[in-house]
């Protein structure tokens, strides 16, 4: 049996995300337990709308997602802006056309987590992992959730993105802050985890000693029956014939 594989897809249309997504990958590959793939989901805007919004180019060197993908990985660690609370329209356009993997239960059981990006301190981590959920539970995808494992999310000096639902980046408003240190280690802690929990998931069955009780029936030894010539059992022989008479 081969390494569980796990896909970390996010969504960037700035890098802040990017940059805590390949975060992720690198907590993933710490456990040596994983294979881990970066990917991005596709853009749905065309470019004179990006060009107006000034978002980075994509790295294209990073494939874009599909389906088929989903349906060959052991798990999903998935990253994305928030818009007003809830996932991009890109993100949730590639769910949207996930209807026949659903259809043939292909997710079903496969663990999932998340992480983001906020303009703010309260810009809406929380609500958009909440948010998102759905797309999980339909598919019957196991959400993961972050915790609190390290120290800088007790952290009250600076802001510091991610809560318990997942990793996460404070980009600021006009998005010239960048993913700090603690946000970073924050995502490695996240990948390293999930690896964790993904390999329990996929770990084999132990393998059970046979017993008595599981072999057919026709093996399953018999007890040895008393003597009929015993007191003891001829004594139980009456009291049950005893029991039938009128």
């Amino acid at each position: 049996m081969g390494k569980p594989k796990i896909l970390v897809i996010y969504y960037s249309m700035y890098g802040h995300v990017k940059t805590i997504a390949e975060a992720e990958v690198r907590g993933l590959q710490k456990s040596g337990k994983v294979d881990a793939a970066l990917y991005q989901f596709p853009e749905t805007l065309p470019g004179d709308i990006l060009e107006k919004m000034h978002a980075t180019p994509r790295d294209t060197s990073v494939p874009e997602i599909t389906t088929e993908l989903l349906a060959e990985a052991d798990g999903f660690l998935v990253g994305f802006p928030t818009r007003f609370g809830v996932a991009p329209a890109q993100v949730k356009a590639f769910f949207d056309a996930t209807g026949s993997l659903w259809s043939k239960g292909a997710l079903l059981g496969k663990p999932m987590g998340m992480f983001f990006s906020t303009a703010s301190q309260h810009g809406g981590q929380e609500s958009t992992a909440f948010s998102f959920l759905p797309h999980l539970v339909h598919h019957g995808l196991i959400y993961v959730p972050l915790g609190m494992p390290s120290p800088y999310m007790y952290d009250t000096d600076a802001i510091v993105g991610g809560s318990p639902w997942g990793g996460g980046v404070i980009a600021g408003g006009d998005g010239s802050l960048e993913p700090t240190f603690k946000e970073i280690e924050i995502a490695e802690i996240q990948g390293e985890k999930f690896a964790e929990i993904t390999c329990k998931l996929n770990a084999p069955e132990p393998s059970k000693t046979p017993t008595a009780s599981d072999k057919p029936a026709s093996e399953t030894p018999k007890p040895a029956s008393p003597s009929k010539e015993s007191g003891r059992f001829q004594r139980f022989v009456d009291k049950f014939k005893n029991l039938f008479k009128s």
